[in-house]
């Protein structure tokens, strides 16, 4: 079950978050997969890197998202797997990770961690971008790297700018019930 979260822009600086319903084929399955899978890599090189780093040397400045995102053409060059995902949710793990090390940082009462490592093993994948989604007539949304995913509506996003979008694949649970 995949779904989609928009973020969008209504009235004066108001975000509202829609939910909608994805339903990709096969090849766009596959593709969603991949970037999922290519959110979680990144994470992990740049944690490793910036982990690495702060063991070296903790008096180093810290890293902002900028000089991270500076770093995803050499990564993207040494692993070309990466260039099958949308450019924007690269952008947005390293802004996620740099708001997780500024978080560690200025937390005083030490309940939050470091960052820690993504494992493919966690069931609720997703991967959020920041690119332009159109709707294209009643229920399809064209999605960068995806194409036109049929959707369950889109009568809702009428006259909205989307801001950002995340993709969520939630894994369905089937239980039984009954007397022993």
């Amino acid at each position: 079950m995949f779904d989609i979260i928009l973020k969008r822009k209504e009235g004066t600086n108001v975000l509202k978050g829609i939910k909608l319903r994805l339903y990709p084929n096969r090849t766009q399955q596959n593709q969603l997969e991949q970037m999922f899978g290519n959110d979680r890599f990144v994470w992990n090189q740049m944690l490793a890197m910036m982990n690495e780093r702060y063991q070296n040397n903790k008096a180093l400045p810290f890293l902002g998202k900028l000089k991270l995102n500076y770093l995803l053409k050499p990564l993207k060059k040494e692993y070309p797997f990466l260039k099958n995902s949308d450019s924007s949710s690269l952008q947005v793990v390293n802004e996620f990770l740099t708001q997780s090390w500024k978080n560690f940082f200025q937390d005083k009462t030490g309940q939050i961690g470091k960052p820690r490592f993504h494992s493919r093993k966690y069931l609720k994948k997703s991967y959020t971008g920041k690119s332009i989604i159109k709707t294209a007539g009643k229920r399809y949304l064209k999605i960068p790297k995806l194409g036109y995913v049929k959707t369950s509506k889109t009568g809702v996003l009428q006259n909205t700018k989307i801001k950002r979008y995340t993709v969520l694949l939630e894994p369905l649970f089937a239980s039984t019930g009954g007397n022993i």
